[in-house]
């Protein structure tokens, strides 16, 4: 009994170790001009959980210069000016599995491998990340797990003019700080289409779509939302519900003492803005859930 126990042991701390090594790292960090992004997934468990954050900066990720050569060799014009439209954007995944159990992060990592694998085809054949990337993801999640394990997830991709551009499936809606206006500002929901979480419903336009059993039905395209940091020294925040819904009883932190503490500290890199919100919002209550936040500033 007890070298059964080891060996789980054992077995755990080998899994612990492949979900680390998926972890976004500091030299992830996308570099774009006029763009600051830091940010960071907190696992409740304290080792690896159910949030996960994905970067893709193009241009330091992938031969950007060769497939444009290649595609141009090919006369395909819409991929080349696609390709170098890369250049000067970079992409960010944020996904929450329901859950924050370290055995939850394999649904992490599925999709950590299913995503970059995609992205490759993406950019060869399309020259872009396209909302098919994410319709086939979906109907993939939706045929291998069980509609009680899924995945909300917000995909971006950030240009230097300040455009972000993205689809949400049932996740939280950025927030922008204004530093114009020094608050939150208000979104309208017209410009905030969301779908259901990844692998809960099949996509509709599936072509295999009559292999598929549904209970709650088929899923509508994705269409992609857009905001734009107007000004200078704007921030966004990308979010898991672990950061929205972190409450010490009586009061929750979001977006009230957010805001504040975004007022306070929106001088400073988006690193200091980052660690400083953290701070605050772990001196405010102890999370009850994985918490992941990804801020974005325009310098």
């Amino acid at each position: 009994m007890q070298e059964r126990k080891d060996q789980s042991i054992e077995e755990l701390e080998n899994f612990e170790e492949l979900a680390a090594q998926h972890t976004a790292a500091p030299g992830d960090l996308p570099t774009l001009n006029g763009i600051d992004i830091y940010g960071k997934s907190l696992p409740l468990n304290g080792v690896v959980g159910g949030d996960h954050i994905i970067y893709l900066d193009f241009k330091q990720r992938y031969d950007l210069d060769a497939r444009i050569e290649k595609a141009a060799r090919k006369g395909r014009t819409e991929v080349v000016d696609n390709l170098i439209r890369c250049k000067a954007k970079a992409g960010i995944a944020l996904a929450d599995v329901s859950g924050h159990r370290v055995t939850d992060a394999l649904l992490a990592l599925m999709l950590h491998q299913s995503f970059l694998l995609g992205a490759i085809y993406e950019l060869d054949f399309n020259g872009h990340i396209t909302t098919r990337l994410f319709e086939n993801l979906n109907t993939r999640f939706y045929k291998s797990s069980s509609v009680s394990k899924f995945i909300t997830l917000i995909y971006g991709e950030i240009g230097e003019d300040g455009k972000f551009e993205f689809i949400s499936a049932a996740h939280p809606v950025p927030v922008v700080f204004s530093r114009e206006f020094d608050r939150i500002m208000d979104i309208s929901e017209s410009l905030l289409t969301t779908f259901p979480p990844i692998g809960t419903m099949p996509s509709s336009d599936d072509i295999d779509r009559r292999t598929s059993e549904t209970v709650l039905g088929f899923k509508e395209k994705y269409e992609v939302n857009e905001i734009s940091l107007m000004g200078s020294g704007d921030i966004m925040l990308l979010y898991s519900d672990g950061f929205s819904e972190l409450s010490d009883g009586t009061s929750e932190y979001f977006p009230e003492f957010l805001e504040a503490k975004l007022r306070e500290v929106k001088d400073l890199s988006a690193q200091g803005i980052f660690e400083a919100v953290l701070q605050d919002l772990l001196s405010f209550s102890a999370p009850s859930d994985d918490i992941s936040f990804i801020v974005i500033k325009r310098n």
